[in-house]
């Protein structure tokens, strides 16, 4: 389970005459995502969606606010514990192009403890799970787009975390590509595992999340289940909705 409390994240921004302003990309954010529960996160491009998911990940300290991760009653407080509960996945991840995907995940097995043997299942299960088997052995430089994506969470699942935070996962995906991760998230949320994810797809967003927080100008604007948010803005579909709560809403990044 992951929380977050007030959470601000503040950047300056040059003007003219070289003065700056202060900006809220994040601004007063608190949310819960429970175990066995996907949550989706939508706004336009610029609306703090990254900044969020890199602050839930502890990979970026907020200005003001705080992120709780807990497991079994327990707070999770050591930076060990937390890279060890948090598999994450941004828009810009970079793998070892000369490596096969087979290799990067073997190095990543050892920097999370495992023994050889453990490391071996754990391939041969991530292989199955993401469909990585015609190219588990090519070297990352000579895989597809979607190819390269499956290897990027397959990086995120060696050490078997109980939050996943995706950013954009399916982005400029093909159809089986796509439909592989959809799947995989389906079916980590069965085993009880947290999903945390922003995308752009309100029709895969509504297919696949049990809630969907909107925000814009760092704010959240409206959340709920997908059905709720229909009901409540009156639209027949995810994509209706968006574009009935944005429209007329100034971007403020």
């Amino acid at each position: 389970m992951i929380y977050a409390e007030n959470l601000v994240k503040t950047f300056s921004k040059n003007e003219k005459k070289n003065k700056k302003r202060d900006i809220n990309a994040v601004d007063g954010i608190s949310l819960t995502v429970k175990s066995g529960e996907i949550v989706g996160i939508l706004g336009p491009n610029g609306a703090g969606k990254t900044t969020l998911l890199r602050m839930l990940a502890r990979l970026m300290k907020p200005t003001g606010g705080e992120v709780r991760i807990e497991t079994g009653g327990k707070i999770i407080d050591s930076d060990l514990e937390i890279k060890r509960c948090i598999g994450y996945l941004s828009e810009n991840t970079k793998l070892y192009r000369r490596l096969t995907t087979r290799e990067h995940l073997s190095i990543l097995g050892e920097v999370y403890g495992l023994t050889e043997k453990e490391t071996e299942d754990k391939i041969n299960e991530i292989t199955e799970v993401l469909s990585m088997e015609d190219f588990i052995d090519n070297r990352i430089e000579k895989l597809s787009t979607g190819q390269t994506q499956r290897a990027s969470i397959a990086r995120c699942l060696i050490h078997s975390p109980l939050i996943y935070i995706f950013d954009e996962p399916t982005l400029g995906l093909d159809i089986i590509s796509s439909s592989a991760i959809i799947e995989f998230m389906k079916n980590e949320k069965k085993k009880g595992k947290t999903v945390i994810y922003s995308t752009h797809y309100m029709e895969e967003a509504e297919y696949l999340c049990d809630r969907i927080i909107m925000i814009n100008g760092g704010k959240i604007i409206k959340e709920g289940t997908p059905e709720e948010l229909k009901k409540e803005t009156g639209a027949g579909n995810m994509r209706e909705v968006f574009y009935g709560l944005m429209a007329g809403k100034e971007l403020l990044i």
